[in-house]
């Protein structure tokens, strides 16, 4: 054998172990790290099935009260700050985060702080509302940010919340309604443009809603200004 040869032989061995199964050589790291990820799924399953769920249910149970009171008139107050037995929408969207309650109440305040005249309140929790997939309850909640920037007389902001709302789960009874509210935040701003351009589309996409009946006004309205 060659002295060329013998060299071979002798770093044979060593390449064999440089180059070695990946896994082999790190099995100490990933086995720290499959643990770890272990480790926060069942903090994950815990959390979920031990803190979540528990909350959820008990804000559930208080929720019914406030609903109550929010359908009266002279109690609307109750509604949000409780009476003393039964805890408030303030309370329970505040005390209940990451529920359903939770979410829920703070769509009830919001639409409560409306009717009271408390527009930055209300925009304060309405912006603390997750879209929850309703065809209705989300658009409507988008749109009352809508009517809140807009009596502030904020109309740009007015009309970006009203055109999402508008197209966001499109129907035939959140749909008309509030791009109906989006023509006249254009009218504000004396886009009347825009606005004819919204009002004729209610009348050609949802020709069977409420909305609808009274367009032809708005559009004549609005192609006076042009």
């Amino acid at each position: 054998m060659s002295t060329d040869q013998k060299h071979k032989t002798a770093e044979a061995p060593v390449k064999t172990q440089g180059s070695g199964n990946f896994i082999l050589e790190n099995q100490k790291s990933l086995v720290f790290i499959v643990g770890g990820i272990l480790v926060l799924v069942l903090l994950y399953i815990g959390y979920q099935r031990f803190y979540l769920a528990p909350r959820a249910e008990a804000a559930a149970d208080q929720l019914f009260k406030p609903e109550m009171y929010a359908t009266i008139d002279s109690l609307q107050q109750r509604a949000i700050d409780g009476d003393g037995s039964y805890p408030g929408f303030k309370e329970i969207a505040a005390e209940y985060q990451n529920t359903k309650s939770a979410n829920i109440a703070n769509a009830y305040l919001g639409g409560l702080y409306l009717r009271q005249g408390k527009y930055q309140e209300a925009i304060n929790a309405l912006e603390q509302y997750s879209n929850t997939g309703s065809t209705i309850l989300d658009p409507l909640v988008i749109g009352m940010l809508g009517d809140a920037y807009s009596e502030l007389k904020d109309y740009k902001k007015a009309a970006s919340y009203y055109k999402k709302a508008a197209d966001k789960n499109t129907n035939t009874f959140t749909s008309p309604l509030l791009l109906k509210k989006l023509g006249l935040v254009y009218e504000a701003q004396n886009d009347y443009k825009q606005a004819l351009a919204v009002y004729k589309r209610i009348q050609s996409d949802f020709p069977e809603s409420h909305e609808a009946t009274s367009i032809e006004t708005y559009i004549a309205r609005a192609e006076a200004q042009l």
